[in-house]
């Protein structure tokens, strides 16, 4: 297995626009959000997390072995 850096450096990029077009998007309505998410019990943010790791694993999986 070799390492790629161009696929590295080319998900790291997606993952960048992936977490900045909300705030791009949706500027004004980003405080209340986050605000919102600092109101919630660590609980409901560890489960949030979870879900996006499967999805993310989820979407990986499908990327490298069913495309």
């Amino acid at each position: 297995m070799s390492f790629d850096v161009h696929f590295l450096l080319t998900a790291l990029g997606l993952a960048f626009i992936l977490e900045g077009l909300p705030y791009f998007l949706f500027a004004e309505r980003m405080p209340s959000v986050l605000q919102s998410l600092l109101n919630q019990p660590p609980f409901v943010l560890r489960l949030m997390g979870v879900a996006a790791l499967v999805a993310g694993l989820a979407l990986v999986y499908l990327g490298r072995f069913w495309a």
